[in-house]
């Protein structure tokens, strides 16, 4: 089988989808990574096959950041590197809209990767789940309505969709188009709100860890760094902050002249405003499992990758949700006892509501415990993902109906028959070193 991974480029998004592949490949099946440039040479790393979206007229496109703007850039690079790879199932990302229309116009079956928590309606249940920010029917109406949009802009508006849900702005958890033909989520189950029911094409896989190996030297010159005043460490890894104002003020005021130093990563974000006098070692690097080993605490916004990498490690967490998930797996993670919440202001006393979360013994067994488990997940998640690729690949034909505008069909040996009937097009298959 033919497999074409179009996650969105950003490690969080990314390296679950090479992780998958890796396993893929190992099965046999032929895998290709199409992403932005600047993500090849982590596909490198992991051993697959790269295509620049570039290369392909998606400018822009498989950017978390810009991920509702860029659906058509998207689909467009993912129907035309499907077409040179023939592939015969794509795996993108959670929020890829292009990538999900791409499977759509192609008529190939599409497994998306999902975060460590169900981010939108539940199919029954959760009724009495406290709403942080905006509701679950609000969120799943905005992502709709974005998906609507691109798929207008692509020119399938108008035809019959797979999906019915395609065509409308409402909140049905079981034929909504965002899950693609299988959602696969990287958490546990206990980390959903009790007593609430997953729609049916949403699994459970673990973690799907991975990422490129760190470099010595770098992590020879972090290491120095933090010895010069041989503070005990606490991991921050920034993401986005959805308008919710810079974290510098908080993060300056908790670590001078304080019990703790921090190793900051910036993540997605810019604009670094460490104080000169606050014990701050400031960081960018495409890894993060190393840095955590060294900290006793982790402190985020509650994004997916920073929070599955401090429990895996048996961390516990402060978090500060702001945007997109950070409120759902905040409160998961305050519900497990594993994090505690930490104020954006720099008031009430931050470093003091630190040291407490530090010396707390209960909260670090929490961690430890939940963590475990997670660890448990992981031994086996590669494995899962990919039998769910296959299973999915193998559903019967009929349940991926002919629309009669599919750009292009699986033919005999990988070919692609065009629409109408007619010679079959042997195109090149997608050659990367």
């Amino acid at each position: 089988m033919n497999i074409l991974l179009c996650p969105l480029s950003d490690g969080g998004y990314l390296y679950p989808a090479l992780a998958a592949g890796r396993e893929l490949l190992r099965r046999g099946h032929r895998v290709s990574v199409l992403g932005r440039a600047g993500a090849a040479p982590f596909a490198a790393e992991a051993g697959l096959p790269f295509a620049a979206a570039e290369e392909f007229g998606g400018e822009g496109a498989f950017s978390a950041a810009r991920w509702g703007v860029t659906g058509l850039a998207q689909y467009r690079a993912t129907v035309r590197a499907a077409r040179q790879a023939r592939a015969d199932l794509l795996v993108t990302s959670v929020l890829c809209n292009g990538a999900l229309l791409a499977a759509e116009a192609l008529d190939v079956p599409v497994v998306v990767l999902g975060l460590s928590i169900h981010l939108w309606t539940y199919r029954s249940g959760g009724a009495d789940e406290p709403q942080y920010g905006r509701t679950r029917e609000n969120r799943t109406r905005e992502t709709l309505a974005l998906y609507a949009a691109a798929r207008e802009e692509a020119g399938l508006a108008g035809r019959p969709s797979r999906w019915p849900a395609a065509g409308r702005h409402g909140t049905a958890p079981d034929d909504t188009p965002l899950l693609g033909d299988a959602l696969l989520l990287r958490g546990l189950p206990e980390l959903e709100y009790p007593g609430a029911e997953l729609p049916p094409r949403v699994r459970h896989v673990g973690p799907l860890a991975w990422e490129p190996a760190a470099d010595p030297a770098e992590l020879d010159a972090v290491d120095a760094a933090l010895a010069r005043t041989g503070k005990p460490v606490v991991y921050v890894h920034l993401g986005r902050f959805f308008g919710g104002g810079t974290p510098w003020p908080r993060l300056n005021a908790t670590f001078t002249g304080g019990r703790y130093q921090a190793v900051v990563e910036q993540g997605r974000t810019g604009d670094p405003r460490p104080d000169p006098d606050a014990d701050i070692l400031l960081v960018r690097r495409p890894w993060l499992g190393p840095l955590v080993e060294r900290a006793g605490l982790v402190l985020t916004a509650g994004t997916s990758a920073p929070v599955l990498g401090a429990l895996l490690r048996g961390r516990p967490l402060g978090v500060t949700p702001n945007g997109s998930e950070q409120p759902v797996l905040g409160a998961a993670l305050l519900r497990a006892g594993a994090a505690v919440h930490l104020p954006r202001t720099p008031r009430p006393d931050p470093a003091g509501l630190l040291d407490a979360a530090w010396r707390d013994e209960r909260l670090r067994a929490r961690a430890r415990a939940l963590g475990h488990r997670l660890a448990g997940a992981e031994a086996d998640s590669a494995r899962r993902a990919a039998d769910l690729v296959e299973r999915t690949a193998q559903q019967p034909a009929t349940s991926r109906e002919n629309h009669g505008y599919s750009t292009s069909r699986p033919g005999p040996r990988g070919r692609h028959e065009p629409v109408g009937g007619g010679a079959a097009v042997d195109r090149p298959a997608l050659r990367l070193s």
